[in-house]
């Protein structure tokens, strides 16, 4: 049996392993010879509906987060949704049980399909496969480069009564407790399509062991409009200019604005003693990312 990892630990001291060498998105896409994104990758429309294969994953996963971890998950605000076709904007993203927060914080449809790191996420064959399977994640590898293929990507989603689910952030680099930098390709999405945005609040997930608690929030929807406030003219500039990209970060900053009080009103909740045991501590904050510290 593992023994508790405590703050005071000689094994909690130890050295986490470092970071192997990472190639840039371009020469990993070059080395599978290629790599589609978003629509182009998933090769059909995105669907709200699930089917048997995805219900039956999500029973596996809820048994083994909630019954093997006994993690704790303390989600509020479901009544709050609308009925289908938004855009969650979720943050502070921190792990990789941060999609999970948002899969168990919503219903089972309509489905939530997100905007993820094809490297992060295609780290083998069979991951890929399964992924394809579930469905659930339009990849992105070169990002940066353009947000137009992202744009057709939410807006396939939105207009299949869906939800398109971003966080903007970016990275699980980040201050427990509060939110990193946005950055602004969420909100250029938000401007170009005038869709629905439920903003989600998340904390607790920066590290992770047997027992954690973790919260999740789902806060009031909102509309580009109300996020701007009346000193907007409802004028969206022209897609690709400097107006544009001022604008996205207003969008941007307003949005930081509702998710960061939240996410620092739940990060105490979800604290526990420094004399708690934490065990397997390293082996589950790192089970589905690369291993290598994070600055928090």
């Amino acid at each position: 049996m593992t023994s508790p990892e405590r703050p005071g630990d000689a094994s909690a001291r130890r050295p986490q392993p470092r970071p192997t060498a990472r190639l840039r998105p371009e020469a990993l896409a070059a080395a599978r010879g290629g790599a589609r994104e978003g629509l182009d990758w998933l090769g059909h429309p995105p669907s709200a509906k699930v089917g048997p294969f995805y219900r039956f994953i999500v029973l596996v996963a809820r048994f083994v987060l909630f019954v093997v971890f006994r993690f704790r998950v303390d989600a509020a605000g479901r009544e709050l949704l609308p009925t289908g076709g938004y855009f969650l904007v979720g943050a502070a993203h921190r792990g990789w049980m941060d999609p999970l927060l948002v899969v168990h914080a919503l219903p089972l449809e309509p489905r939530p399909w997100f905007l993820g790191s094809g490297p992060s996420t295609f780290t083998a064959p069979w991951r890929e496969w399964l992924v394809r399977r579930l469905g659930g994640l339009l990849p992105v590898w070169r990002g940066g480069v353009g947000i137009d293929s992202h744009v057709r990507s939410a807006k396939a989603v939105i207009d299949a009564g869906a939800v398109f689910v971003q966080m903007p952030e970016g990275t699980v680099n980040g201050p427990a407790g509060r939110l990193g930098p946005f950055r602004p390709g969420a909100a250029l999405i938000a401007l170009r399509l005038n869709a629905p945005i439920v903003p989600f609040a998340m904390a607790g997930t920066e590290e992770l062991y047997v027992g954690r608690r973790m919260a999740s929030r789902i806060l009031p929807p909102t509309t580009v409009a109300e996020l701007l406030g009346s000193g907007w003219d409802g004028v969206v500039p022209e897609a690709g200019s400097r107006a544009e990209l001022h604008l996205a970060r207003r969008v941007t900053d307003a949005l930081a604005a509702r998710i960061g009080p939240v996410v620092e009103a739940l990060h105490p909740g979800t604290i526990d003693p420094p004399a708690h045991p934490r065990r397997w501590r390293r082996r589950l904050t790192w089970l589905l990312l690369g291993p290598g510290p994070l600055e928090r």
